[in-house]
C-alpha cells in the first residue's frame, strides 16, 4: 500500500458492494482516517442479484456519517476498453464534479480509476489479509462468512424456517428446541402475548395490529440471527384464524403474507393430545386447520415436512431436514481472484 505523506482534503470509493461486508468497512474507515471529506458512490444496475435499492439502504445504515451516492447507469464492465472507461468516468463526474485528491480501493483498477480522474491512488488490502473476504464469496457461500456480514445485511442471506400448525401440536417448544441446537434465535408467537392482554378476547379491529406485531418482531429478531431463523408461526397462521373466526381477512394482510418469503415449512401433525393452555379455543377443529395450513404450503410451493410422532421424533427429524437447508461449502476458505468493479 503507498504511504500517505499527507492528509488528503477529498477523497472517493466507488464500488457495487453486493453486498457491503466487513471489508468494505475497513477500506471506508482506513479513507475517512487519512482524509477531510469521504464520497462513496455506489454502482447498480437493474439486472444485478441484489437489488440496488437494497444496498443503498444497507449502506446508509452502515455509514450513516458519509456522503453517499447512488448511480444507476447501465454501462458495461471491460478494464481493457478505453471508451467504457471514459462511460464511467462521465458518470462519476456527473455526480461527483470536484475532482477528488485521494481515490481509496482495494482493487488494480484503481490505479487506471485516480489516473483518469486527476488523483492519486491508494490500494487498500488488495491481499484481503486484513479482512479476507469479498462480495462474490459471500454471495456463493454466505453461511461460510457469515461473521463478516453487517448485522443488517444478514437477514438477506439467512434461511428462514416456520413452524406452521394446528394448535397444541408442539410448535413452541420445538422451536425453542431448535433455536437452542442450532445456536440461534426464533419468533415467538405475537399474537400470544397480544391476546393475553386483553385476557384471551379477540376481535376484527385486532388482526391487523397482531399481523404487524408479528412482523416487526420477525424483522427484528432476523438481525439476530445465525444463518437460520426459526419462526414459531407467521401471517399465514394470522390469515387463517382471521378466517376462522370472522369469515373473513383483510386485504392488508393478504398483501403481507404474499410479500414474506420463506425457504422451509414444518408443519407438526395433530397425533398428539390437545391441552388446554387458557388461551386454545378449538379442539374440534385441529383436523381442518392442519389440511387448511397444508393446502396453504402447498400452493405457494415452498418446501416442507410434516413432523409425527413423540417430541423427540419431530425433533430429531426437524434437524435433519434443517441440516440439508443449511450445507457449508468446505472449500469455502480458498479466496476468489476476481476484482469486482
Amino acid at each position: 500500500m503507498e504511504k500517505i505523506t499527507a492528509r488528503g482534503r477529498r477523497g472517493i470509493i466507488i464500488g457495487k458492494f453486493m453486498p457491503p461486508h466487513n471489508g468494505h468497512r475497513h477500506l471506508i474507515q482506513f479513507a475517512q482516517s487519512h482524509i477531510d471529506h469521504l464520497t462513496v458512490i455506489i454502482f447498480t444496475k437493474s439486472q444485478e442479484p441484489i437489488p440496488g435499492h437494497l444496498r443503498v439502504q444497507w449502506m446508509r445504515e452502515i455509514f450513516p456519517n458519509i456522503e453517499l451516492i447512488h448511480v444507476t447507469d447501465e454501462h458495461p464492465v471491460d478494464f481493457r476498453d478505453s471508451t467504457i472507461w471514459s462511460l464511467w468516468i462521465d458518470s462519476i463526474r456527473r455526480v461527483c464534479p470536484q475532482t477528488p485528491d485521494i481515490v481509496f480501493s482495494s482493487e488494480d483498477y484503481g490505479d487506471e480509476l485516480a489516473a483518469r480522474l486527476g488523483a492519486r491512488h491508494i490500494l487498500v488490502d488488495k491481499a484481503r489479509s486484513s479482512v479476507p473476504v469479498s462480495s462474490s464469496l459471500i454471495r456463493n457461500h454466505p453461511f461460510d462468512y457469515w461473521h463478516f456480514l453487517p448485522s443488517c445485511v444478514r437477514p438477506y442471506f439467512l434461511k428462514r424456517v416456520c413452524l406452521l400448525g394446528a394448535e397444541s401440536t408442539g410448535k413452541t417448544t420445538l422451536a425453542q428446541a431448535l433455536a437452542k441446537h442450532f445456536s440461534t434465535v426464533w419468533v415467538p408467537e405475537y399474537a400470544r402475548e397480544y391476546l393475553e392482554s386483553k385476557k384471551g378476547f379477540c376481535e376484527l379491529m385486532d388482526i391487523i395490529p397482531i399481523a404487524e406485531g408479528q412482523v416487526a418482531l420477525e424483522d427484528s429478531l432476523a438481525q439476530h440471527a445465525n444463518r437460520l431463523l426459526i419462526c414459531d408461526t407467521n401471517l399465514i397462521a394470522t390469515m387463517v384464524w382471521s378466517e376462522h373466526y370472522f369469515s373473513f381477512c383483510p386485504a392488508e394482510i393478504l398483501d403481507m403474507v404474499n410479500e414474506r418469503k420463506y425457504d422451509f415449512y414444518l408443519v407438526p401433525d395433530i397425533d398428539l393430545p390437545w391441552i388446554d393452555d387458557g388461551l386454545r379455543d378449538s379442539p374440534g377443529h385441529r383436523d381442518w386447520f392442519h389440511n387448511r395450513f397444508l393446502s396453504e404450503v402447498q400452493h405457494r410451493e415452498v418446501p416442507y415436512a410434516i413432523l409425527s410422532g413423540a417430541f423427540q421424533k419431530r425433533l430429531d427429524t426437524a434437524i435433519q431436514t434443517i441440516n440439508a437447508i443449511l450445507k457449508v461449502n468446505p472449500q469455502s476458505s480458498a479466496m476468489a481472484n476476481a476484482a469486482e468493479f
